[in-house]
């Protein structure tokens, strides 16, 4: 974990840093809490409780972990936690619990570099579609009609059939609150604007007695104090795995943006799986003090590094200025007009719409806008706890898809005194010659057919000839493709030809020992890389030219190609 909790030289930047981030995460924590259908108070603890905890424990210095749209939207898709029921609670406590601790075990793992596994096109469609739900999810509120269906897009269509049901003046209200905050935030007051705006926007119904528009304590009790450590019931910890592990898997994606983009005060980049870490302290820690699940956000820490963040005592101070405010102010919270918190939401969702890298992803080819298309229409249809899961099954599929098609096959042709020269191997390998094969690309099960069919076919003619394959660098061929090699090698011995293997690792080696395919190739067949590239090959070579010369049919002359043959050949590689 990097150091930086503070600097004598820049205490009062990281403090007017953590204050403006405290107070901006108070009304935004309230957001995000109903966007994820829960008891707004729950938003602001886990805002509260998630980025001081988080400035103590990630590898980030300035990470700031609080909730996200993406994981607010997933917390709405799980039932157990947004019936209200009397067990909600202990729902709650035990996905944001279980969230830490597969993100914990994800860091000790350092499973941080396994997010590259995660393409682009998944996740492309997946933060697109939360943009879309997150709007679409505020539109009831905005509105003043209650909708009814099942998932946002089916509420939006109920919506759009009985628009003569809104309420026009909880409309105004929405309507009133994204223009001040479009407004405001271009003036002096900056990131303070939303604040302004939500209390403005909040302040009208009250002045203008319109009782229709609906406030958060109409929905919701809010307690002005700090949170109690709570813990929940051993009942709850089954049924929220498959959405906690979706949980973990969201907030770590999005917290490596922060880990990619931010780098510490000493220049290095942050370690993704100590923020790992991190990031799962910061979940325990909201579940035991009633917050939801959090995650490293990119909004809070752009906002807290803008605001002139230098060490870790910004998002501490953040933590502090939550807390008091709480304490202080936290009857105000209940005065919060459903409406202008819905208009806030609703410009969240537009500014988390990605339309520059959905205009990148098309542009790379049919796969790639597949996948994108897929994975967002999944994301508006299907609970978001299992399209996150879906999303990162197609994403594998994508990869193994992907690198079973490159696998690709070159002939090399040696020259006395020249580098050898690569083009396509012949489609029907020619009598009485060496070819030398290299293969390209990840030689795995999947690609094994493809494999297969590259390698130049045996004809009825084809006889006295020998192939080397070079496979240097294959750490773990696996069974199938080392079937596929077995074939070859007797489909060879069927036409009086010979298979050579060249370059072939410790890994490799002992798999043929084990299952004993030594012997299918024969041992003197079979030449083991050495640390000097291109011995091996060589070492083949001259076995090689010896058998071609030692068996031809006829005279040796008409048989050896000067192209493959040399008396001593220099250049090569394993």
């Amino acid at each position: 974990m990097s150091r930086f909790f503070f600097n004598r030289n820049t205490i009062s930047a990281d403090v007017s840093a953590g204050i403006t981030l405290g107070i901006e995460s108070i009304p935004d924590g309230m957001a995000n809490g109903l966007l994820a259908m829960v008891n707004p108070i729950h938003g602001v603890y886990a805002y509260m409780v998630g980025v001081f905890t988080g400035s103590i424990f990630t590898s980030s210095v300035y990470m700031s972990v609080q909730g996200t749209s993406a994981m607010a939207l997933i917390i709405a898709s799980v039932p157990q936690v947004t019936s209200g029921g009397e067990n909600a609670i202990d729902f709650l406590l035990a996905l944001s619990i279980l969230t830490g601790l597969f993100m914990i075990v994800a860091g000790l793992l350092k499973f941080g570099k396994l997010l590259r596994f995660i393409p682009n096109s998944v996740m492309t469609g997946f933060i697109n579609a939360v943009a879309i739900l997150i709007i679409l999810g505020q539109l009831g509120d905005l509105t003043g009609y209650d909708t009814s269906g099942a998932n946002k897009v089916a509420q939006t269509l109920d919506l759009i059939f009985n628009f003569n049901q809104i309420n026009p003046q909880t409309l105004a209200i929405g309507i009133l609150s994204i223009l001040l905050i479009l407004i405001l935030e271009k003036t002096a007051l900056k990131s303070f604007g939303l604040v302004v705006a939500l209390i403005v926007a909040s302040a009208i119904p009250t002045l203008l007695n319109w009782d229709t528009v609906a406030l958060v304590r109409d929905i919701a009790d809010i307690p002005s104090q700090l949170p109690r450590p709570s813990f929940p019931g051993l009942f709850a910890l089954a049924p929220m795995i498959i959405p906690a592990f979706s949980l973990a898997i969201v907030g770590l994606v999005q917290g490596a943006g922060v880990s990619q983009n931010y780098a510490n005060p000493d220049g290095e980049y942050p370690d993704p799986s100590g923020d790992f870490v991190g990031q799962g302290a910061a979940n325990v820690a909201c579940g035991v003090f009633q917050g939801m699940p959090v995650g490293g956000s990119l909004s809070a820490t752009s906002l807290s590094v803008t605001s002139g963040a230098k060490t870790r005592l910004a998002n501490l101070t953040a933590g502090v200025t939550m807390a008091v405010a709480l304490v202080l102010f936290g009857g105000a919270i209940g005065l919060m007009a459903m409406p202008a918190l819905a208009g806030l939401l609703i410009v969240v969702g537009f500014r988390t719409l990605k339309p520059d890298d959905i205009r990148m992803v098309w542009n790379t080819g049919l796969m790639q806008q597949v996948v994108m298309i897929l994975t967002f229409v999944l994301a508006l249809l299907v609970p978001l706890q299992y399209a996150v899961l879906l999303g990162v099954a197609l994403a594998v599929l994508l990869v193994v898809v992907q690198m079973s098609n490159t696998i690709a096959i070159k002939e090399w042709i040696y020259k006395p005194g020249q580098l050898p020269l690569e083009q396509d191997p012949p489609e029907v390998l020619p009598s009485s010659r060496i070819t030398i094969l290299i293969p390209y690309g990840s030689l795995f099960f999947a690609s094994a057919t493809t494999f297969e069919e590259a390698l130049p076919n045996i004809g009825e003619e084809t006889s006295h000839a020998l192939v080397v394959l070079r496979l240097r660098g294959r750490i773990d061929l696996g069974s199938t493709v080392m079937n596929v090699l077995v074939r070859y090698a007797e489909d060879l011995r069927a036409a009086k030809c010979r298979l050579m293997l060249a370059g072939v690792g410790e890994h490799s080696l002992g798999e043929f020992e084990k299952t004993g395919l030594i012997n299918e190739f024969g041992r003197d067949n079979v030449f083991k890389a050495t640390d000097r590239a291109g011995e091996s090959t060589l070492a083949a070579l001259a076995v090689a030219e010896k058998w071609l010369v030692e068996t031809a049919p006829s005279q040796t002359d008409d048989f050896v190609d000067d192209d493959t043959l040399t008396d001593s050949p220099t250049i090569g590689g394993d």
